[in-house]
């Protein structure tokens, strides 16, 4: 028996459904004898019928009066957002000037900014692929602004230069038009064609860092309550553990920041299909329910219709081997993030995050798209739990990584923040964990480095989410 897999508890008759944790993640191939090894090899995996149950668990939750809510050290900006760490971005509205922002940030090397501009966290390119050869007008490319528009404004920037060509579908005028920018201090638009090519692009986008790093490093840090945290929640190479360990801690540690007034996003809707039923009876409304399950059906009945898709029953090879079935399994793990407070509402990809509490953003399961949609959104902190190890990183967001095994954590110490295996060890309990983990986020929110950061990671993970053909 490999570690994180299954044992049939009980005799399971043929075509008898498979309960973990009393929800049905398939129904047997075959009869399975007690004791027996149980996988894909003997599970089948089908629709069945499920209760919606529109808000028949949810329950209101008492949040903390001011005074009593944690604290964090945050920068609170003159809009009122309040960050998490200190960045100057480059955004490129195209391919075609991803180089050019990225000679831009090279330029601005850490023990430079370290010696001179000790309170700015760095100088970050964000660079795609898209931006031309796609839809001009419809939601590809409302996408594609709306997450650029979403990073230029994020409260961990304390300003943007934004690159485009020229001649691209993404015109750079009306991505600030309808995003609503204009240039100004904190916000420097370039197209290259205009400046004069790349070498004068780099030089005037250099130009353009070096007068917005003086007023960017004045910034301090303050006491502000959690309740200006937004969390995205992510999963990533989960295995049997996952489950068991870091998913439920994480959602013990989002139970707390809800009731601090705090924001957890759950998202990855391929990784709650097939559960989405016990989310829906948690909704504060049945209109936020439905908001749910229009996602789902527009990920089933249009997006992913049939593809080999992990929302169409198969997940990846190392989740197969870390002990997950079907992606009903894993969807029942992955949902464990959010922890046990009502749903307060649904968003679509990269729309801003307003609403407090428990909420959900619809995203694909790949780890860099679905944050790139949650920081977009918000999120000024993503924690990642992993049973197999993902080495992952955002910028301008810090991530915190949680192991689901001790193992695992062992083996990569340098990219895991936390070991929640110390719950399978019995050196943990459930609520010690989740009370560690939002400790930790509200150490790393106030400064502290995570292991991501201390590697460099966040500078190839901004990924926005291509939805539309290339043409």
């Amino acid at each position: 028996m490999p570690a994180g897999h299954k044992i049939a508890a009980r005799a399971i008759k043929a075509g008898e459904p498979i309960m973990k944790y009393n929800v049905c993640i398939g129904f047997a191939a075959s009869d399975i004898p007690a004791g027996a090894y149980v996988h894909s090899h003997n599970m089948d995996f089908r629709e069945f019928e499920r209760d919606y149950a529109f808000g028949r668990d949810y329950l209101p939750v008492e949040v903390l009066p001011p005074e009593k809510q944690a604290t964090f050290q945050g920068i609170v900006r003159e809009d009122g957002q309040v960050g998490t760490r200190n960045y100057i971005g480059i955004l490129s509205t195209v391919n075609c000037s991803a180089t050019v922002v990225h000679k831009i940030a090279e330029f601005f090397e850490e023990e430079f900014l370290k010696n001179n501009f000790p309170n700015v966290d760095g100088v970050v390119a964000l660079s795609h692929g898209l931006g031309c050869g796609m839809e001009m007008t419809g939601e590809p490319m409302d996408l594609l602004r709306r997450t650029l528009g979403g990073y230029a404004r994020h409260a961990n920037f304390a300003g943007v230069l934004v690159i485009g060509l020229g001649c691209e579908r993404n015109q750079l005028a009306g991505f600030m038009k309808e995003q609503g920018f204009a240039p100004g201090p904190r916000f420097h638009p370039f197209l290259m064609q205009e400046t004069g090519g790349t070498r004068k692009t780099v030089e005037a986008g250099v130009a353009a860092v070096e007068e917005m790093l003086p007023a960017a490093s004045t910034v301090k840090r303050q006491a502000v309550s959690a309740c200006h945290l937004k969390a995205g929640l992510q999963c990533g190479g989960s295995d049997g553990f996952s489950s068991i360990t870091a998913n439920p801690a994480l959602g013990a540690a989002m139970d707390i920041l809800v009731r601090n007034g705090g924001t957890a996003i759950l998202s990855e809707t391929p990784e709650i299909y097939g559960v989405e039923h016990t989310l829906t009876a948690r909704a504060r409304s049945r209109e936020v329910g439905e908001k749910l399950l229009e996602r789902i059906r527009w990920w089933k009945d249009e997006y992913a219709t049939g593809r080999d898709a992990q929302i169409n029953g198969r997940v990846s090879p190392g989740n197969q081997v870390g002990g997950l079935a079907n992606i009903f399994e894993k969807s029942l793990g992955s949902s464990m993030k959010g922890g046990t407070t009502g749903l307060m509402e649904v968003y679509r990809y990269a729309e801003p995050v307003t609403q407090p509490g428990f909420v959900f953003m619809d995203t694909p399961g790949f780890d860099p798209c679905s944050a790139t949609g949650q920081i977009a959104g918000g999120a000024n902190v993503v924690l990642f739990t992993t049973g197999r190890g993902s080495m992952f990183g955002a910028k301008p967001v810090p991530s915190i990584k949680l192991a689901t095994n001790t193992p695992m954590y062992r083996k990569l110490s340098e990219d895991m923040d936390l070991n929640c295996g110390e719950i399978l060890d019995g050196a943990a309990s459930m609520q010690e964990m989740g009370q560690r983990i939002f400790d930790l986020m509200l150490r790393v929110a106030s400064g502290e480095r995570s292991k991501s950061e201390d590697l460099g990671l966040g500078d190839h993970e901004f990924v926005p989410w291509n939805i539309g053909i290339v043409s």
